[in-house]
C-alpha cells in the first residue's frame, strides 16, 4: 500500500511538539511493517546542516499560488529506510521559525498546492494521503474541489489526524481566490466557512475520509464545547468517522537499559541503576544528596500545561520533606515563581529555566514523580518516557493522560502512577501527598509500581497496526 504522509515539521529535522514526534516515528513504523509510506516535509532553513547534505534534488516546478507563480523544488533523501521529500522554496520557508509569520496562510497554501501537484510528477500517487493539522487540512478539498480533474487522483483516500484542536488555520474568505485560485461557493454554502473566516481544520474533518486524534479520550473531549475549540458541533455531525489512536514514543532513545545520556543504566529485572541515577540528579541540580520523594517538572510552563495549579500549591509542597526540580521555559511568570521558590528553599527546590535534551533524559531517570497536571493533553508523551524510566507520574485525568496512566488503587495496591479528576489544585496536592505518604511508607508496593510502569508498552507496534487499519477500511485492501 502507498501512503504519503504530509505534515508541517518532523524530527529529526526540525520539530516544535509532539507532531514532530509523531511524524518521525509512525511512517518509520509503518515502513517496517511493509508499507510504501513517504513523508512531504517543507525545506525549512532550520534544517541542520548534515541533512541538507544528504538531500538531492529530484525537480522543479512552478506552482500557483493565486496569481502568484512561485518556485517548487522537490529534494530527497533516505534516512532509517524511509524517503522523504521536501518542498523548497526559500521566499516561504528560509526564515527563523517555523510558524507565526504574518503570511503563514500563503506559505501552507503554496505547501498543500506543491504537494498535491508533486505526487504526479514524482510518479507517487498513493492510496492513501495522511495529512496533520491545519497546515496540510485543506489537501482533502483541493483534491475534491481543485484538482479533481487530474483521473488519477480520483481513488485517492484521506486521512486527517488532528494533534492539538486549538490551532485551526483561520484566515478570510479572500483566501479562496487569492491563494488557492478558487471560487467562493464553498464559503458562501457553508461548507469552508467558519465564523465568516475559512476554517482549514473544519474544512479537512469534512473532506477527509476518516478523521483521528492521538488518545481515544481526546476524541470523546472535542466533541463537547468545553474542548472542541468551535468545532465540537462539526465532530459531533462527523463522529462516524472520527476515532483516537494514542501516540507511541520513541523506545530507542528513551531505553532505560542503554541511554547513553544518563548516568546507569537499568531495567525492570535490575533496578540499582535508578538510586545512581537520582543521586547524579541531585548532585547535578545542587540538592543535598537525600532519600525523600524527589518530584520532576519537564514541560513547556504555560497554562495549559496546569502550572497555576502547582504555583498555587508550592507553599505547602516546600513545607513538606519532598524535593522538587524543574526544567523547562515558557510563560514568563511561572519562570519568575519557580526561580523565587528555588532561591527561598535551596536545599528543596532547584530550576533550570533551559531546553536541555541530555539534562531532561536525567530528569526522567533519577526522579521518583514526574508532575503532569496538564489542563487538556491531546495524547502527551512526556508521561509515556517517566513511566519508561521508573519515574511514577502524576496526572490530572484527562485526554492521553487518563489513557496512560493507571492511578494508584490503594484497595489493591496497584497502579503506574497517580491521578486527579478535578481540574483544582486541592485535588492535585492531594495526589502529591498519596505518592509521597506511599514512598516513604511502603517501598515493596513502591518497586511493584514501578515494574508495572516500566513494563507497560508504548511503542509503537500497536499504533502502527491500528493506522494500518485505518487505511485499509478506507482502501478496502
Amino acid at each position: 500500500m502507498k501512503i504519503l504522509f504530509a505534515a508541517a515539521e518532523c524530527a529529526p529535522f526540525f520539530k516544535t511538539g509532539g507532531l514532530g514526534d509523531v511524524a518521525e516515528a509512525l511512517p518509520k513504523e509503518l515502513r517496517e511493517k511493509g508499507l510504501d509510506i513517504r513523508v512531504v516535509l517543507p525545506y525549512y532553513q532550520q534544517m541542520p546542516q548534515k541533512y541538507q547534505d544528504q538531500c538531492e534534488d529530484v525537480l522543479s516546478f512552478y506552482v500557483d499560488v493565486g496569481w502568484r507563480h512561485q518556485y517548487c523544488g522537490v529534494k530527497k533523501m533516505m534516512l532509517d529506510n524511509v524517503t522523504y521529500y521536501f518542498i523548497d522554496n526559500q521566499y516561504y520557508f528560509g526564515r527563523e521559525g517555523l510558524y507565526g509569520h504574518y503570511d503563514d496562510g500563503e506559505r501552507f497554501a503554496f505547501f498543500q498546492l506543491a504537494v498535491i501537484e508533486m505526487m504526479e510528477k514524482i510518479a507517487f500517487v498513493p492510496a492513501v494521503v495522511h495529512v496533520n493539522d491545519y497546515h496540510t487540512a485543506m489537501i482533502p478539498f483541493l483534491i475534491r474541489e481543485k484538482y479533481h480533474w487530474i483521473q488519477e487522483y480520483q481513488k485517492i483516500e484521506t486521512v486527517l489526524t488532528i494533534h492539538n484542536i486549538e490551532f485551526q488555520g483561520i484566515f478570510s474568505a479572500e483566501i479562496l481566490p487569492d491563494l488557492f485560485g478558487m471560487g467562493t461557493e464553498r464559503y458562501f454554502d457553508g461548507t469552508v466557512r467558519f465564523d465568516d473566516n475559512v476554517n482549514f481544520l473544519k474544512t479537512g474533518i469534512l473532506y477527509a475520509g476518516r478523521v483521528n486524534t492521538v488518545s481515544p479520550s481526546y476524541a470523546q473531549e472535542i466533541q463537547t464545547p468545553e474542548f472542541g475549540s468551535g468545532l465540537d458541533g462539526v465532530l459531533r455531525m462527523e463522529k462516524d468517522k472520527l476515532s483516537g489512536i494514542l501516540n507511541g514514543i520513541n523506545y530507542t532513545m528513551n531505553n532505560p537499559e542503554t541511554d547513553p545520556l544518563i548516568p546507569a543504566n537499568f531495567s525492570v529485572a535490575d533496578l540499582n541503576g535508578k538510586a545512581v541515577n537520582k543521586a547524579a540528579l541531585q548532585k547535578t541540580m545542587g540538592l543535598p544528596e537525600r532519600d525523600v520523594p524527589l518530584f520532576a517538572i519537564v514541560s513547556r510552563l504555560t497554562h495549559q500545561k496546569g502550572f497555576q495549579l502547582i504555583m498555587d500549591e508550592m507553599e505547602y509542597m516546600m513545607a513538606a520533606d519532598i524535593q522538587l526540580v524543574v526544567l523547562g521555559t515558557g510563560d514568563p511568570g511561572f519562570e519568575q515563581g519557580f526561580r523565587n521558590f528555588a532561591g527561598r528553599f535551596p536545599e528543596k527546590c532547584s530550576v533550570s529555566i533551559s531546553f536541555d535534551i541530555k539534562l531532561a533524559q536525567l530528569f526522567y531517570a533519577g526522579a521518583d514523580l514526574f508532575l503532569m497536571p496538564s489542563a487538556f493533553e491531546p495524547c502527551g508523551l512526556s508521561q509515556m518516557i517517566s513511566m519508561r524510566y521508573g519515574t511514577l507520574p502524576i496526572v490530572h485525568e484527562i485526554g492521553g493522560l487518563k489513557d496512560t496512566v493507571i492511578p494508584y488503587n490503594p484497595i489493591t495496591k496497584e497502579g503506574t502512577g497517580f491521578g486527579f479528576y478535578e481540574f483544582r489544585s486541592f485535588y492535585l496536592m492531594e495526589a502529591i501527598k498519596q505518592a509521597a505518604e506511599l514512598y516513604k511508607q511502603e517501598p515493596a508496593i513502591w518497586q511493584e509500581l514501578i515494574r508495572a510502569a516500566m513494563a507497560t508498552d508504548f511503542s509503537w507496534r500497536q499504533p502502527g497496526q491500528q493506522y494500518i487499519d485505518l487505511y485499509q477500511l478506507l482502501t478496502g485492501a
